[in-house]
């Protein structure tokens, strides 16, 4: 009698421990996906019962030529994004595989701004961007320039945010980076450099496709994250001037806890939604077709 009830034990434990994480999951993300999918369809200013709307929000989004702007924007910062991180990532990563007296320091300061927060990086951009007392800006006047208004220039502002971002996350893709690099054979290197391959050559023709995996993976979560970028927006210019710097994340938080449109920013939230797993499926399909041609 005592073997079954040691079998019953066995395969209830793991589920006992696990279960704090089921519980959260199921309150924290689960339940709330499924929420914000029926709100999207309906009208509700938190208050009253939502009054259901069909697809009047998703219509609404089609016609707002604003909407439009806002989706504009957030593929641009998206763009800036991936594209300036991955190549800050990949360079910093290249530049510190070595193994140096030091390097340690050198890798701990330049992942800091990733562990920083994001309220307080923009803060400190802010003041150093600013038009009258910026550091930046002193020093553009100091060797006798005019320098632009950061923050308050419709055609910059996105475009400063976007660089703030990646100046804050580059370490963090190193990090990736740096675990791809030094995952490459040693043994490979050193006889495209006893065949006579430079070091451009042995980089683009070796490292570069053996680096492949880390490179796509590095690319998914870059744009998954691009498109959740929220933190340094609010602090920095909170969507301004004239939407200029809004995104599809940011905009869901306008409608949602200052217009008090619930509805209409679950709306925008699941088109968000598709926008990301659209291009999270792409990049598996490029990869998939890559690793074929190579192969």
């Amino acid at each position: 009698m005592t073997q079954p009830s040691y079998r019953w034990h066995s395969h209830l434990t793991p589920w006992v421990f696990i279960l704090p994480t089921v519980i959260g999951l199921l309150i924290f993300r689960l339940i709330p996906i499924v929420a914000s999918f029926y709100l999207s369809f309906t009208d509700w200013n938190l208050l009253g019962s939502p009054l259901f709307i069909k697809f009047g929000n998703y219509m609404e989004l089609v016609k707002s030529e604003e909407f439009v702007r806002i989706v504009l924007n957030t593929f641009q910062f998206s763009c800036i994004y991936v594209i300036g991180s991955m190549i800050f990532g990949l360079l910093l990563a290249v530049l510190i595989n070595t193994r140096i007296k030091g390097i340690a320091f050198f890798r701990a300061a330049i992942y800091l701004p990733v562990v920083t927060s994001a309220v307080a990086v923009g803060v400190v951009w802010n003041w150093m961007l600013g038009p009258t007392y910026g550091v930046i800006n002193n020093l553009i006047e100091a060797i006798g320039l005019t320098p632009p208004y950061w923050l308050g220039d419709t055609k910059l502002v996105l475009n400063t945010v976007a660089f703030v971002q990646v100046w804050k996350m580059s370490g963090y893709y190193m990090i990736i980076f740096l675990a791809g690099l030094q995952n490459i054979p040693r043994d490979t290197l050193e006889s495209a450099r006893v065949d006579g391959a430079n070091t451009v050559q042995s980089f683009f023709r070796i490292t570069l496709p053996m680096l492949m995996p880390t490179l796509f993976f590095v690319l998914t979560i870059a744009i998954i994250d691009s498109f959740k970028n929220f933190e340094l927006i609010y602090a920095m210019t909170k969507g301004g001037p004239q939407n200029a710097s809004n995104t599809l994340v940011y905009d869901v938080y306008l409608n949602a806890f200052v217009y008090y449109r619930v509805g209409f920013a679950s709306s925008i939230a699941y088109v968000l939604l598709i926008f990301v797993g659209l291009l999270t499926i792409g990049n598996f399909y490029i990869k998939k077709y890559l690793v074929q041609s190579l192969d």
